[in-house]
């Protein structure tokens, strides 16, 4: 690597590594996350970066942290190539890439103020994963733009 394109960021010792993810999206991968800064968690964020295989790409490490299953499918909706590097001790002792699931339950709001998973009924909300999007299985509203903005906090 030359040294204009050579990323300079610290290991972690133990955590997360979200490599691969598509430009422009480390922000809402936070987002989903539920990170903002007031936790105190620490975090590195790369926006941007020079990829071979994308062009350009994000990376976020998240430090003290694995993520959880749900955590991963909602992130596989706005990154679909992320890769996931478990961090233990200084080593990756865990890659892998993320998996898109056929459908997501309890993680997004639908937005369509009519729908039963809006209202007081005891009904989580339930997508049906598409190609370019998401659709509500109850009212088939479907989501294909900031994702984010509809992660269940």
């Amino acid at each position: 690597m030359t040294a204009d394109r050579e990323l300079r960021v610290s290991k972690i010792s133990s955590g997360t590594v979200i490599d691969h993810i598509t430009s422009g999206q480390a922000l809402n991968v936070l987002a989903i996350l539920g990170i903002d800064g007031t936790d105190g968690e620490v975090v590195s964020i790369g926006m941007n970066v020079p990829s071979d295989r994308l062009g350009t790409k994000d990376i976020v490490k998240v430090e003290g942290r694995e993520l959880s299953q749900s955590e991963l499918d909602v992130l596989s909706l706005i990154a679909p190539v992320a890769t996931i590097n478990i961090i233990r001790d200084y080593d990756v002792v865990e890659k892998h890439r993320v998996d898109r699931p056929t459908e997501v339950t309890g993680v997004l709001q639908c937005p369509n103020h009519n729908c039963i998973t809006t209202e007081d009924e005891p009904v989580d909300s339930h997508f049906e994963v598409l190609d370019d999007g998401v659709r509500c299985v109850y009212c088939d509203t479907i989501i294909r733009e900031d994702l984010a903005a509809h992660i269940l906090v």
